[in-house]
């Protein structure tokens, strides 16, 4: 358990690929605050098990990131490693996209990053250690039709991660963006049997046509797998992987 001592903080860590990589960071004796909505029983059963505090910032509002931060310090000490996860989407045409949509995605997918880094740095560069990880997507190096707000939030984190990754070069930090393409989440399997009604497909087909379409291994990406990759790039064996978009899409961006 190579993180004990070390606290990390997980936004949009409630489920999906959040929890899994709170897990993964739990598993390796990080003390943990994890951040998004859910049932109250459901939050509390879940953070017995992982040893963690929770936090309902809305991370759409700068002044709760704030608090949470603040929180995090006091309860936990500063994180050691941040994890930008917290995420939302809306799909599209650009002439049709609503205004308070696109507001929403740039604030909870890129600007509650900066936010959280901004308050989380100067206590890694007193610490001389640090790992900012923030989840990008293949949408951070391609685009697809009717997600404008999400691809560019997405191709913003990847830029914001590079900059902080120059920043925080000499400081004994590393800033990275991990970029999956379709995961396997509860989310992702909830869209299926509309889909299924909808195109007039099988559940097969709406899987490897619809939502495997771009990805050439035709498998999807699991959450454990992502959070097996932060898990890594919290080692000392990664210290020199900074300022990295590691895709993780079966292939996606390959073409």
């Amino acid at each position: 358990m190579f993180l004990q001592g070390k606290v990390a903080l997980v936004t949009g860590s409630t489920s999906g690929i959040g929890l899994a990589i709170a897990k993964a960071l739990a598993a390796e004796g990080a003390k943990l605050m994890i951040n998004g909505f859910g049932d109250a029983a459901a939050l509390e059963q879940e953070c017995g098990e992982l040893g963690a505090i929770h936090d309902g910032a809305d991370m759409s509002k700068p002044d709760e990131i704030e608090r949470m931060m603040k929180r995090c310090a006091d309860e936990l000490g500063g994180p050691d490693i941040l994890v930008n996860n917290a995420g939302i989407q809306h799909v599209s045409p650009v002439d049709e996209f609503p205004p308070e949509k696109w507001d929403a995605i740039i604030a909870i997918n890129l600007s509650s990053a900066f936010h959280t880094t901004r308050l989380a740095v100067p206590g890694m560069k007193q610490k001389k250690w640090g790992r900012v990880i923030n989840t990008a997507s293949a949408h951070s190096l391609v685009a697809s039709p009717n997600k404008s707000a999400y691809v560019a939030a997405k191709h913003g984190i990847a830029g914001f991660t590079k900059t902080v990754a120059l920043e925080t070069a000499r400081d004994g930090i590393t800033a990275n963006c991990i970029s999956p393409g379709y995961v396997w989440t509860p989310l992702v399997e909830a869209q299926i049997p509309d889909t299924m009604k909808t195109r007039g497909l099988t559940r097969e087909q709406v899987m490897n046509d619809v939502l495997l379409a771009a990805q050439p291994t035709k498998k999807f990406v699991t959450p454990e797998q992502v959070g097996a990759l932060v898990v890594f790039l919290c080692r000392d064996d990664a210290a020199s992987i900074t300022g990295a978009n590691l895709s993780m899409d079966g292939g996606w961006t390959a073409a």
